[in-house]
């Protein structure tokens, strides 16, 4: 579905009287003005994509890219026109889950065309913001170009702070005095960060090669608020190295905590054997049925026996209690 386009000259919105959808009617408006137009589309179907495509004679290739979605974030020049791939994410707090969709971005000399998969990042607003900074819109479809990445680059470092919230909290339960199981929600942390990563990662490229004004389609005036971006880009693709590294490290520490947990409950286990082993050694050995055995016949040899087995048992006790096995 189209969800606004609208013609720009000098940096501000014009209206253009024509019916919805009329894609070549915007295109002259633009091209009588000197303008540019942006047509912005949510999910098309291959009907709608295929107007666009042919309004705006976009290649083939990056339509099909653009239809079925689930791209790498890349960006390519086909002839004069250029088209970028961009990950979008969002979080989910409950389920400490990072959600993922896709922008692409068809750039000519006098039109952007945005299509988006997904829920997250969505572009109204961004549009409003450059609508509402007419200095940057006028370097024409390279300001939207920096808009949209803009946004979708903030937008990685609001979900590592998320991630860097939750990382925080693994690690104070790891090294809490309580008994805790963090093997589970490390590893679900370290997935989404590998998502996060897969977004991240392949896009410092492309972003690189925009900012030096290596492609296509780019205003020279433009490259100062793509190396911002580039810039915001490399601190997040830094964050997300951090936090893996930090799971990583806090779970060697789970993993060694359990280890000296077990080796605590075997000494509290062998120490409450040997409190058990020595009275029933002393019962056992005057249990045997022999004639001949020295104090059978004593008087006090019954209460000496138990007295004999609570003393050594306490001192035992006492033992195990000072080195810290009890």
């Amino acid at each position: 579905m189209i969800v606004d386009s609208a013609v720009y000259r000098s940096g501000a919105r014009i209206d253009v009287s024509c019916a919805h959808g009329d894609y070549r009617r915007l295109r002259e408006a633009a091209a009588e003005e000197g303008g540019f137009v942006w047509v912005g589309l949510l999910e098309p179907d291959a009907g709608e994509l295929a107007e666009v495509a042919k309004a705006f004679d976009l290649h083939p290739l990056a339509v099909d890219d653009a239809l079925s979605a689930h791209q790498r974030p890349k960006v390519e020049t086909y002839d004069a026109s250029l088209f970028l791939v961009l990950k979008t994410l969002w979080y989910i707090d409950d389920a400490d889950a990072v959600e993922t969709g896709e922008i692409h971005l068809f750039v000519g000399s006098d039109f952007i065309v945005s299509v988006r998969h997904g829920q997250g990042s969505e572009l109204a607003s961004a549009r409003r913001a450059l609508e509402s900074q007419q200095s940057v819109l006028t370097h024409g479809p390279s300001a939207v170009v920096y808009g949209v990445c803009d946004r979708v680059v903030d937008e990685y470092e609001r979900v590592l702070d998320e991630l860097q919230t939750d990382v925080d909290e693994v690690e104070a339960s790891v090294f809490s005095t309580a008994r805790t199981d963090d093997a589970v929600r490390i590893y679900t942390l370290k997935r989404e960060i590998a998502e996060v990563r897969r977004a991240v990662t392949p896009l410092r490229e492309a972003m690189r090669r925009l900012a030096a004004g290596e492609m296509v389609g780019i205003e020279p005036a433009a490259a100062p608020f793509l190396r911002d971006v580039h810039d915001h880009l490399q601190r997040a693709g830094e964050s997300v190295d951090a936090l893996d590294s930090l799971l990583s490290t806090a779970f060697d520490a789970h993993l060694a905590r359990i280890s000296i947990q077990q080796n605590d409950d075997m000494r509290k286990i062998s120490a409450g054997v040997a409190l058990v082993a020595v009275p029933t050694l002393l019962a056992g050995i005057y249990g045997m049925n022999f004639q001949h055995m020295p104090e059978l016949s004593w008087t006090y040899g019954y209460p000496l026996s138990l007295l004999l087995m609570a003393a050594i048992s306490l001192g035992l006790w006492v033992v195990f209690k000072r080195s810290g096995w009890l």
